[in-house]
Order: structure tokens, then sequence, then C-alpha cells
């Protein structure tokens, strides 16, 4: 079966995670202004928070590493385009396995995961000690991580994904806490809003929804379906207005 009988991978996002074309302009407007010469972008997906933060910052440096090679390929062509190509690296691997060199930005945004293996909710606290290694000093942190807006019921817990638990995620007092513990001052506090969770969400499922609306009777089609409904109940169900996604800009203290 050729690839191009598939469904086509999240065309229709231009950032893997709920993060408005808005917000990300206020972001970049805040970590350009630092100048760093080196950024850093764990669990990048197609990087572009980092090409973006690149283009606003003539001379930066980039490295992105993930270990999606979809993802990887999506960015490089990205890079290309935008004559970014020699400013910017991609590696395809796990962070946890590079020995790398401590940057001027670092940017983790929901990739937490990527640098620890602990049972959460211990990896974000051993993921954010894990950043304040990688950032040189006078450097900014961008994190990106999930947090409870609320404690969850366990009807909504029993619709996300398989064994979700009320502890799994702080709220979002608690994140901060966990950076401020880690060695950082947090510089910027902000959290996805409806309107972002929901672009993400659509956009996420919409290039398969639209695949099995014309391809009812193709053999992944089942499989498809299974999997895209599957996330969609979990969304409506279990963690639509319950769990939030913060972003921390972050400085480390001396």
């Amino acid at each position: 079966m050729a690839d191009n009988d598939l469904p086509p991978r999240l065309t229709r996002l231009t950032f893997l995670g709920p993060l408005s074309e808005a917000r990300a302009a206020r972001i970049v407007s805040r970590l350009a202004p630092a100048a760093p010469s080196t950024v850093l972008d764990i669990g990048c997906g197609w990087g572009e928070l980092m090409l973006r933060t690149l283009d606003a910052v003539p001379g930066a440096s980039g490295l992105g590493i993930d270990i999606n090679a979809e993802d990887i390929a999506r960015g490089r062509a990205n890079a290309e385009a935008r004559g970014l190509a020699g400013r910017v690296r991609f590696a395809e691997g796990s962070a946890s396995e590079d020995a790398l060199q401590p940057a001027d930005l670092v940017l983790c945004l929901g990739a937490s995961h990527a640098l620890s293996d602990a049972r959460p909710p211990l990896h974000t606290a051993a993921a954010l000690r894990a950043l304040r290694g990688l950032v040189a000093p006078g450097g900014r942190v961008l994190f990106g991580e999930t947090f409870w807006q609320r404690t969850p019921t366990e009807t909504e817990l029993g619709a996300m994904w398989p064994g979700a638990r009320a502890d799994e995620c702080p709220d979002l007092a608690g994140l901060v806490d966990l950076a401020v513990a880690a060695g950082f001052r947090p510089l910027w506090i902000e959290t996805a809003n409806g309107d972002e969770w929901e672009e993400f969400e659509s956009g996420y499922q919409s290039d398969a929804e639209e695949w099995l609306a014309g391809h009812a009777d193709h053999p992944s089609a089942a499989t498809t379906r299974e999997r895209v409904d599957r996330h969609r109940a979990s969304w409506l169900r279990g963690y639509r207005q319950v769990l939030g996604f913060a972003y921390l800009t972050l400085v480390p203290v001396d």
C-alpha cells in the first residue's frame, strides 16, 4: 500500500500544540530582545517556534531534536524554504541520548517526557532540573507543560488516556512552584485559551477525518476511524476545559 493512499499527517497544524499565531508572535517578541546566539528545541516536532525565533534574531543558530522522522523532514524543508537552513540543524533522535551543550534559549514545549523516564507527575520536576543544566547563564527557557485547570472527576479521568490519574498533573501554581524549585524565576506565565485548544484539537484530527469521509472502504479505514473516534471522545468527554497548557518563560537563578 502506497503512503499516498493513507491520510496525511498534521498538515492543518502550524504548531504542534495549542498555540495561536498571536501568542506565538508575542512569545517571539519577548524572547528575541535577549539576542540568544544559540537556540535548542527539545522534542521540536517541525520546530516552527524555533524557526520564527531564528528569523527574528539574525545570526542566531538553532538545533532541534525529535524522534519523529517525518516531523524532522518537515522542519528541514521549512528551514530551507525560509533561507534558514544554514543556521539550523534538525537531528532525529532522543534528547536523553545526545550530549547537548547549554544554549542561550531552550525550548521544551510539551516534551518534558523527552528529558525524563520518571512516572508522571515526577517527570515534570525532573525535566525542569534537566533544563536548568541546559540553559546558559543569563539565558531563557520556554517551558510548555500541561496542568489541571481543576481536579478531574472519575468520569472524566475514565474518558481520557488509559490510566489517567488525578495526581498526574499539578495545578498551575504547583507547576510554577516546580520551576522555582528547579532553579528558575518565572519571567512570564501564560496559558492556552479555549480557542487555541479547539484550533489544535480540530487541526490534529482534520486530515484523518477528511480522508475517512472519502475512503470509507479503504483497508486502513477501520483502524483510522477507531483511532480518531477514541481521541475525539477523550478530548470532548475527558480533558476538554479540564486539562490546561502553560507557557512559562523562565530565567535561571545565578
